[in-house]
């Protein structure tokens, strides 16, 4: 284009006869400049475009996690009333049960107090035949016990063994067994190898149990404690499919998209990519 622009001049000079080989140099030189800026614009526009695009990602990762605990936070506030509402009924029921049954708890009283008398009883014939001898004030004299040696302490187990016993209760599906074990070992041994698998299996087991907006949460962890995990991956992927089954697509396929974008060789891509057609 510049050539040609160049060469448009270069004519029109010759034909009027008013220019001169140091003007035509001259044009040419600031066409070229023109042509230089014009390029630095474009470069400049592309990087705030770029720029852009990464903080309007980061605003969308952010509104998931806020989504993510408001919908924690009314489940908790559901999981509570209901609590509050079955209490109550067993407080009413406990209620008219004791209006209804104050004569068996007399007649319990009763039979406590035989057996505490029956107790009692035993425990004199027990003194006696141990030959525990009262003085004449009234007082026993003590009975020397024999010295036994002290219960060994359990020994501490490793960091490998903390976490192989929270994964077998996890296969076992104790869930609860497992998150403990799961947490004492990040607890403990926060350094460890298995620290990351540990807290990917603490969202696991809330997955398994369904309870999707916790196990978002937990993942999140992973994503942001261990970024150089190998469970990174898996936990985006595992909060995909999180936010899909409590039905906000639109937080899924933004999760899922970014796991591709991020890991598009990692064996989870391929199934977001399914999960992103079905979506």
């Amino acid at each position: 284009m510049k050539p040609r622009i160049s060469s448009i001049f270069l004519f029109i000079a010759i034909l009027v006869g008013c220019a001169s080989q140091e003007d035509v140099m001259m044009i040419d030189y600031r066409l070229s400049e023109i042509e230089r800026r014009s390029q630095t614009l474009e470069q400049d526009k592309a990087k705030i475009e770029q720029t852009l695009e990464e903080k309007d990602q980061g605003l969308r990762t952010q509104s998931a996690g806020l989504h993510a605990n408001v919908t924690r936070l009314h489940q908790e506030i559901q999981r509570l009333n209901g609590r509050i509402e079955e209490l109550d009924h067993r407080l009413q029921r406990l209620i008219k049960s004791a209006e209804t049954s104050s004569s068996k708890e007399d007649l319990k009283l009763e039979r406590l107090e035989k057996m505490v008398q029956r107790n009692q009883e035993r425990i004199m014939a027990t003194e006696q035949y141990l030959s525990i001898e009262t003085t004449k004030s009234g007082a026993r004299k003590p009975v020397v016990a024999s010295s036994r040696p002290a219960s060994p302490t359990p020994p501490k187990m490793s960091a490998v063994d903390t976490y192989k016993a929270a994964k077998q209760a996890f296969d076992q599906n104790d869930y609860d067994k497992a998150r403990e074990g799961f947490r004492k070992l990040i607890s403990k041994h926060p350094k460890s190898e298995n620290a990351d698998n540990a807290q990917f299996w603490i969202g696991e087991t809330y997955y398994r149990e369904k309870w999707y907006e916790k196990a978002i949460l937990e993942y999140q962890k992973v994503i942001e404690k261990y970024p150089r995990g190998n469970k990174v991956p898996a936990s985006l992927l595992k909060q995909g499919l999180a936010f899909s089954n409590l039905g906000d697509n639109a937080n899924a396929r933004l999760i899922l998209k970014e796991l591709i974008r991020k890991y598009p060789r990692a064996a989870e891509a391929k199934i977001a990519k399914q999960k992103l057609k079905e979506l």
